[in-house]
């Protein structure tokens, strides 16, 4: 045997020792390529043409939209059920008597209902992050250039799947959107309307986070846990942003017990671990 061999057979060794390998009997587990893809064609879907160059006439804009949401109906519901018969096998959850395909039809079936919804929230998201950035020259600079809208876009539909406690899928969503962006928002977080990231790198939302409407939040910022000790999973964790809130860059604001009060101003490089009346400014003060 020479050593290429052997390094064939030692590796194929490894796999029945260490397992790591996509598959549990029959059943595979969501392909990140596929995600992306669906990802992507999501996008596509909610902002006709900015992706790709399409004719937005009346009629071919139709026929796009048909084409589109069949075809990512049919992808998504392969991966879901992929995700959900996975997470049935060890225990996880039951699919029940319908069995996992039926229940990623329905899924699918009302992601595709609440679309419209998303994209009237995505409109207000918009509508911010123009209002909000002098340097904003259009709305259609920011759905083609602005990688904080790009993030919230990315989490409203991961968070819709998580929210429906579909395994897997929207957290490998939102890891996308994070190596595109450098932006890392938990698919669990909760965000209001008019949300704004302004440049956004180094930017972390914590599962539990709860944002209220009007937020504007800069370059940064971590909404994290005092605790991460694996026995306090689905406990509030992180903190809660109160409506029409500025946090300016590398704040940290820690705790699930920690609240913002609406109408308040956090200042850069602050450091917070109790809650905040409304209406107040902090700055470069622990509290």
């Amino acid at each position: 045997m020479n050593r290429l061999e052997k390094s064939i057979g030692d590796l194929l060794e490894n796999y029945e020792t260490h397992g790591m390998v996509n598959h549990s009997g029959s059943i595979n587990l969501p392909g990140r390529e596929s995600i992306n893809n669906i990802v992507r064609g999501l996008e596509e879907l909610l902002f006709p043409g900015y992706l790709e160059n399409l004719d937005t006439g009346k009629q071919s804009l139709k026929l796009f939209t048909v084409e589109k949401i069949n075809n990512l109906a049919l992808a998504l519901r392969s991966e879901v059920e992929k995700s959900l018969a996975f997470s049935a096998r060890i225990g996880a959850l039951s699919c029940g008597h319908e069995g996992c395909r039926a229940v990623a039809a329905m899924i699918i079936e009302e992601f595709f209902e609440e679309l419209s919804k998303i994209r009237v929230i995505l409109a207000k998201d918009l509508e911010a992050a123009v209002r909000g950035d002098p340097a904003a020259m259009s709305a259609d600079e920011v759905i083609l250039s602005y990688p904080g809208f790009q993030a919230i876009v990315v989490h409203r539909i991961a968070h819709f799947f998580y929210s429906r406690e579909v395994p897997l899928i929207p957290r490998m969503m939102s890891e996308l959107l994070h190596r595109r962006t450098g932006i890392d928002i938990h698919p669990g977080a909760q965000i209001g309307e008019s949300f704004f990231i302004d440049h956004g790198t180094g930017i972390v939302f914590g599962e539990t986070t709860i944002i209220g409407k009007n937020v504007k939040i800069y370059q940064g910022v971590t909404l994290g846990a005092l605790s991460v000790k694996k026995g306090e999973s689905g406990k509030k964790r992180h903190p809660t942003i109160e409506d029409n809130v500025t946090i300016y860059a590398n704040a940290t604001i820690l705790g699930g017990e920690t609240v913002i009060g609406h109408d308040s101003i956090i200042g850069g490089n602050v450091w917070i671990v109790q809650s905040v009346p409304p209406s107040s400014k902090i700055y470069n003060a622990n509290r």
